[in-house]
């Protein structure tokens, strides 16, 4: 095959053709362009104190367990593929990033968060309200007009408050981590109205599995787990003076809400599917946001 050739049948790869190395890799290139470690001072005895229980807590597990030396190589050969695999992010987001909300979260009124996840990609276009997000002609899923109202703690409404959105497509895949997708497919920031409402036009995406050809897929098959994802629309919502929450949203019915490898589900975020009231094709999700002042506490 020569070079224009293979350059050709990249170009023209659909998007269940991905591999997890190619999404790994942007994963942890957008991680380390984020600039979320430019004002990292943890202080030593902090280091000291996590490093040091993270380190014993896996020195009592290999003596509880009795961890044989093909264990012991197993492991540290899969902790070399999660690097070459760029699958960190994917790994501690799955698996570590709910609990870590959770801590962070606790004392924040309001609108309830769960995790990020690793295929967020910032300065999405900005629409005003009513926006339509990015989509291909006859763009497979069902039409869902997400709306709703953004208020402060003593029910006021915020001006100046944008929806950051993002989900995977009808197939599971999302914009800027699988081949052929366009850019921002399903992706955008949508701006509130002076009176803080907003209306979102898209489609109902899928659940999907995370990658299961990486690092992390060879530990789910080993494990005899499953790697599946409940269908989610991912959320930040902020404001000039206020603080910002990230959500997953979640849709009633999904076989994966009770058991899901992330374990982001959280009864505050399921969404209410109904009919239009407007007459358009599909459904329409109302969720209205109360956010919390900068520095405000429960």
């Amino acid at each position: 095959m020569t070079n224009t050739q293979a350059e050709s049948s990249a170009e023209t790869r659909r998007e269940n053709e991905g591999t997890a190395v190619e999404a790994g890799t942007k994963a942890t290139e957008r991680f380390t362009a984020s600039g979320k470690l430019a004002k990292l001072q943890v202080p030593q005895e902090r280091v000291s104190l996590l490093a040091g229980e993270a380190i014993r807590a896996i020195n009592d597990i290999a003596v509880k367990h009795q961890v044989t030396y093909e264990e012991y190589n197993a492991l540290k050969a899969w902790l070399i593929k999660v690097g070459t695999d760029g699958e960190w992010p994917l790994f501690l987001d799955v698996w570590l990033e709910h609990t870590i909300e959770d801590i962070n979260s606790q004392e924040r009124p309001g609108a309830v968060g769960t995790i990020e996840g690793p295929y967020y990609v910032p300065n999405s276009p900005v629409l005003p309200t009513p926006g339509t997000l990015q989509m291909r002609e006859d763009e497979p899923g069902t039409p869902l007009l997400f709306k709703g109202r953004f208020t402060d703690t003593d029910g006021n409404p915020i001006q100046g408050a944008q929806v950051e959105i993002w989900h995977a497509d009808a197939n599971g895949f999302y914009s800027q981590y699988a081949p052929e997708l366009p850019e921002w497919l399903f992706r955008g920031t949508v701006k509130a109205d002076e009176n803080g409402y907003f209306e979102i036009n898209t489609k109902r995406p899928a659940p999907y599995q995370i990658p299961t050809d990486g690092a992390c897929g060879q530990l789910i098959s080993a494990a005899g787990w499953h790697a599946w994802r409940p269908a989610h629309i991912h959320i930040k919502v902020s404001a000039p003076g206020y603080q910002l929450v990230t959500q997953q949203l979640y849709f009633p019915g999904d076989p994966h809400n009770e058991d899901d490898i992330a374990s982001a589900v959280k009864p505050e975020l399921m969404l209410d599917p109904k009919p239009r009231t407007d007459g358009g094709e599909g459904e329409e999700v109302v969720y209205d946001y109360v956010l919390a002042k900068e520095g405000q506490t429960k």
